[in-house]
């Protein structure tokens, strides 16, 4: 870990900035679970409320990800488990470059959603998921039982972020493959979910996010006693 963050001595700690530049000021083996949310290269915005949401970041292309997963491979402890979340178009994309980092590629997991999108309404099917790539660097065991792919968590409905993620379903994840004593790392946090998730599982956990908005809701998020 860089010296700013042994300063800290992290329990929750979210950073500002672009973590493209963050991660490589970061030490060799510095992290025990990488659970993201990174952008998609929909170029999306959210239509709920353009007065209150900006657009996503590095959302207009998916190339960056290439280098992004060679750097992620090389903070990451041996044995350890990724969890990224990504769409139908570019899951590919996203599997071959983990491959070519030095991740093994495992199941993909399924998130079914209590809703779904509106888009094509005549003409195409309405979608009700979205992908997590589940990928190891070495090999570390699930905890618990084995479970299926299909993970059931409904949406969430508060306005911290646009593509805010359940934190039930970030906190299941945790338990199954953050380490008593591990630090979870989070290098697109958005609003903090991951490092909310991470302090309900007594996990100590590093996010990275360029907005300093969303970085001031996660703070205070991560100050709430319910940690709603």
């Amino acid at each position: 870990m860089n010296n700013s963050l042994k300063e800290k001595k992290v329990e929750q700690t979210i950073l500002q900035g672009d973590c493209l530049e963050i991660i490589k000021t970061i030490d060799d083996g510095s992290f025990d679970m990488c659970l993201t949310d990174p952008p998609y290269g929909m170029n999306y915005q959210s239509s709920r409320r353009t007065d209150k949401h900006e657009k996503i970041a590095l959302d207009d292309s998916i190339e960056w990800f290439e280098d992004f997963a060679k750097e992620l491979y090389r903070v990451m402890r041996n044995d350890t488990h990724v969890y990224i979340f990504c769409n139908e178009y570019a899951i590919s994309h996203f599997r071959d470059w983990l491959e070519a980092a030095g991740f093994t590629n495992k199941r993909t997991l399924v998130w079914v959603k209590n809703n779904h999108t509106s888009g094509d309404l005549e003409g195409d099917y309405a979608n009700k998921t979205e992908f997590i790539l589940y990928a190891q660097k070495g090999r570390k065991l699930l905890s618990g039982g084995r479970d299926t792919n299909v993970l059931n968590y409904s949406r969430t409905n508060t306005d911290n972020h646009p593509t805010e993620k359940p934190i039930d379903l970030c906190a299941y994840l945790i338990g199954k493959s953050a380490p008593q004593g591990g630090i979870v790392f989070d290098p697109f946090a958005g609003s903090g979910t991951t490092l909310v998730a991470s302090k309900l599982y007594g996990r100590e956990a590093v996010g990275i996010e360029l907005s300093e908005k969303y970085c001031e809701i996660a703070r205070q998020r991560l100050a709430q006693d319910t940690l709603l």
